[in-house]
């Protein structure tokens, strides 16, 4: 079997023969050969092993720095268990279930200098606070990688963002050496299955060090999720979404979809129009606006988020309800004093485009209205909905509403969407937008 793998041109370029039996492979083709088999399907269990990494020393404490006792949960204590035991591979929570102490976790049984890549600095500063609060790390030991700092400490926190920025296409990636020229004993990688290519890439070269991915979904739309097991490590420890809620962990979720009508124009403009652009027209349908100011008034008092992709549509909701709107062009300080502001109940609700779809901590957020998504990603569909798990004081739910326009693509993109959480055991319930009045 062995010589028949090594005939594939793929993984032949990886290997030399040894004399007598079996093959020679260079430590820095490690990675590059499991991706290889992977596409050929043929996934290796990797037993090299891995670099200790320089030594840091730090535990979980008891008391939490805000005060209030902290003890990991049965599930997080398994899932780092699980990881422990290889030193390499996923851990799928779903969003609000504590992904992040399970990373802190591995950190502290492990005691090596730790990178942990984000999707944004919002997320760096959230690990940076955890980190604080939770484990007996001090301040300067915790330092951020991002646009604005450059801070290597041994436990540095850096996003995906500024490992792969390059000034010019034809430039090479700078800041991507940092996953290399340090020796660090773990590299997590939240949010995994957001991992960009050229961060796969240089995962590839590190497969020495031990490696740990979190992720709520796991699902990826361009199908690379065998990379991800790869390079990163296979899916260690999983746990569905509707076991934890049964026991409290994160709150109950009812997902509602609402029908809202198109009339004539926008559906002949939407015929009309080529297929590329008819996802746009469907989902900017003015229709769904006085909606979104329905369902806000319906349910008085439940911090809110208005969630969209077309930046025009959100800035029109956000002016109509009177309503801040955070989107890519946001300032970052603006950003954290909004959602401090959303946190501590001063703004009722938010108007946010998909910079809140990854690792923003929203606690006490109750209510979304989806208007308008990225076609048919599960994914998004997912994190949307992950913005509203937090474990919450008294009833412990929460809704999701998604606004969908009739006799268009917005109909099969939703379906599409859907498939992952009904996987996990959620049902949506179909309203037209006619019977908000009575049925929700």
């Amino acid at each position: 079997l062995l010589d028949s793998v090594a005939s594939e041109p793929a993984v032949a370029r990886h290997l030399t023969r040894r004399d007598g039996s079996g093959w020679l492979l260079p430590a820095h083709h490690r990675g590059r050969l499991k991706s290889a088999l992977v596409r050929l399907g043929w996934p290796a269990r990797d037993l090299a092993g891995y670099l200790p990494g320089a030594p840091l020393s730090l535990a979980l404490r008891e008391t939490a720095a805000s005060g209030r006792p902290f003890r990991l949960r049965r599930y997080q204590r398994q899932a780092a268990d699980s990881f422990l035991a290889s030193g390499e591979g996923v851990v799928v929570l779903p969003c609000g279930a504590g992904k992040t102490v399970v990373g802190m976790a591995a950190m502290a049984a492990l005691g090596f200098r730790t990178l942990v890549l984000v999707t944004s600095v919002t997320a760096a500063r959230q690990w940076r606070e955890e980190l604080l609060d939770k484990t007996t790390l001090e301040p300067e030991a915790i330092g951020l990688y991002t646009g604005r700092e450059k801070e290597v400490r041994p436990v540095t926190i850096a996003t995906y963002q500024v490992l792969t920025h390059r000034r010019r296409r034809d430039e090479p990636m700078r800041h991507l050496d940092l996953m290399r020229r340090e020796d660090w004993g773990l590299v997590i990688y939240d949010e995994v299955h957001v991992l960009p290519a050229p961060v796969f890439q240089a995962t590839a070269e590190i497969q020495a060090r031990r490696r740990l991915g979190l992720s709520a979904t796991l699902v990826r739309e361009d199908g690379l999720e065998d990379q991800v097991f790869a390079l990163v490590g296979p899916k260690r420890f999983d746990v569905p979404w509707r076991e934890l809620e049964a026991e409290g962990w994160i709150a109950a979720a009812r997902c509602v979809e609402v029908r809202v009508p198109t009339d004539p124009a926008l559906r002949a403009a939407h015929l009309r129009a080529p297929a590329r652009h008819r996802p746009r027209i469907a989902a900017d349908n003015p229709a769904k606006e006085p909606l979104v100011e329905l369902l806000l008034r319906r349910h008085p008092g439940l911090p809110a988020l208005v969630m969209g992709t077309y930046l025009e549509q959100l800035e029109r909701i956000a002016s109509r309800l009177g309503l801040p709107c955070l989107t890519g062009k946001t300032p970052q300080r603006e950003r954290d004093a909004l959602y401090a502001r959303f946190r501590a109940g001063e703004i009722p609700a938010l108007v946010v485009s998909k910079v809140a779809n990854y690792a923003v901590d929203l606690p006490d957020a109750a209510l979304a209205v989806q208007v308008s998504g990225s076609f048919g990603s599960r994914q998004e569909e997912a994190q949307r909905l992950g913005r509203l798990l937090r474990p919450k004081a008294g009833a412990n739910q929460a809704l999701f509403y998604t606004l969908v326009s009739e006799d268009t693509v917005e109909l099969e993109f939703a379906e599409r969407r859907h498939r992952f959480l009904v996987q996990q055991g959620y049902q949506y319930e179909i309203v037209d937008a006619a019977t908000l009045g009575g049925t929700t």
